[in-house]
């Protein structure tokens, strides 16, 4: 597994300062990204919280993830989590040390009173003193919260007083990735009151039985104001693979105010799944991989886009990005010139470098940058440089008629079908085992390519129709 080392260096650690006028949660924050260029401390926002004990919560549910493996449990991994300031709110993201769970707190308009809310990304620092003092924050408590330190303490401060270094595996941070993707294709399955949202969630086990990851598929449908187990994926089911991923989610349970799910429409197998808590001004978010012995790493959602040619189309959307809390593919494609289809594909793209993300709850993407060096996903996804080496070696022959394509590996032929609606099929074993759950074969990706370069670029400014942007299309639907 290839890996890099992430620095964090922080001025000092996060902490709950006491005072006379009350508690001040202060999250201090590393290297980032704002809308002057990179910043080493970025400061987002000085006000306070209006819901102090669920904000909290939420936080701590987050900084859980962030250091979870909850498969192979016994390898420990944190990363400190991401706060992107998108102008009105102020979004927590962290992702499991085994790639299969994602989290995500948005803390809304309503649960913010003070400043201006700025715009940008960076890492906070999250410590167990820190850790402990979230746990003691009551529900009259006032709070106020300052993401990064202000102009004077970062001049009289002298250099990083923590530094902080982390392996960055690429499996994380094509996981990351893949999570936007995937949550791109979800849609609201289920939501249930605050009542009935408690008492389905403190059904699910903590651990699990034994000890050891649950492997059998479980599956739950929405039955009224609740939902109720299913053994298997009947219309309108969600998958909840690995039920003890949510633990999480136990953190801020009396202050829900209700559950949505999450789930891909017709499943028929193992599907990832959002979990929605409402809270007051806030919604925190957890997304399961589909297997708890499986990460997001290997669900090929963004496969398509980038063996596509949109690297061009991806800098020009790119330019018009400002950290907006909603992206809207249509407007972009109004201001680029660009059809709504390539413009799609182009945010697959930015995905893939740590520029977007997707949120279930409002269906649309909003702008950030993650602060890893994250252009390492493309570069080092084996299908995707398989795929390319194919195509650059000469190994795809495309068959008269345009529905059928070989490719030669070593000394045996695969033969790719594309049927009137632009989907591909293989002969290969990797498109036996997964039926293209798992994103395309690198055969696939590799007649796309042919494909596209037998066609040239688009005359009339459409998008390609080949397989790879066949592919891309339908992971950002």
């Amino acid at each position: 597994m290839t890996q890099a080392v992430q620095a964090y260096a922080y001025l000092r650690p996060s902490a709950v300062h006491e005072d006379p006028a009350g508690r001040r949660l202060a999250l201090e924050t590393s290297g980032g990204t704002t809308p002057l260029g990179a910043a080493a401390n970025p400061r987002f926002f000085a006000g306070f919280l209006t819901a102090p004990a669920p904000a909290a919560a939420a936080l701590l549910a987050v900084a859980d993830v962030a250091a979870a493996r909850y498969h192979r449990p016994q390898l420990r991994a944190s990363l400190d989590p991401v706060v992107t300031a998108n102008g009105d709110r102020l979004r927590f993201e962290s992702f499991s040390g085994c790639c299969g769970v994602y989290a995500r707190l948005d803390v809304l308009a309503d649960g913010l009173d003070g400043d201006e809310i700025g715009h940008g990304t960076t890492n906070v620092d999250v410590n167990n003193p820190l850790r402990e003092s979230l746990g003691r924050i009551g529900a009259t408590d006032p709070l106020h919260l300052a993401v990064g330190p202000d102009a004077l303490e970062v001049t009289t401060l002298d250099g990083p007083l923590v530094e902080k270094k982390v392996p960055l595996p690429d499996r994380w941070l094509r996981g990351f990735a893949e999570t936007q993707v995937i949550a791109a294709g979800l849609d609201l399955r289920a939501e249930l009151p605050a009542a009935e949202a408690v008492a389905f969630l403190r059904t699910l086990p903590r651990t699990a039985a034994g000890g050891a990851q649950s492997r059998a598929v479980r599956w739950v449908v929405p039955a009224g104001r609740t939902l109720r187990p299913t053994s298997r994926p009947v219309p309108g089911a969600v998958c909840l693979p690995g039920p003890e991923r949510l633990v999480a989610l136990q953190r801020v349970l009396r202050h829900a105010r209700a559950l949505r799910v999450y789930g891909p429409p017709g499943v028929r197998e193992a599907a990832a799944a959002a979990w929605e808590v409402v809270l007051p001004g806030m919604r925190l978010t957890l997304t399961l991989s589909p297997d708890a012995s499986r990460g997001f790493s290997g669900e090929g959602g963004v496969l398509g886009a980038l063996a596509s040619g949109t690297e061009q189309d991806a800098d020009r959307i790119a330019e018009l990005l400002a950290w907006e809390p909603r992206i809207e593919p249509a407007d972009l494609a109004e201001q680029s010139g660009l059809p709504v289809g390539r413009v799609r594909a182009a945010l697959t793209r930015l995905g893939t470098a740590g520029q977007i993300g997707y949120d279930s709850a409002e269906a649309a993407y909003f702008h950030r940058q993650l602060p890893y060096a994250s252009g390492r996903a493309e570069a080092h996804n084996p299908r995707l440089r398989a795929a390319r080496a194919l195509h650059a070696a000469g190994a795809v022959r495309l068959e008269p008629g345009g529905t059928l394509a070989t490719v030669t590996v070593e000394d045996h032929l695969q033969r790719v079908r594309t049927d009137e609606r632009g989907q591909a099929s293989c002969t290969c074993l990797w498109w036996a085992r997964y039926r293209g759950g798992r994103g395309p074969c690198k055969h696939v990706l590799a007649v796309g390519l042919a494909r596209e370069a037998a066609a040239g670029p688009p005359a009339d400014g459409t998008s390609a129709t080949g397989p790879a942007a066949t592919a891309a299309a339908g992971a950002t639907r």
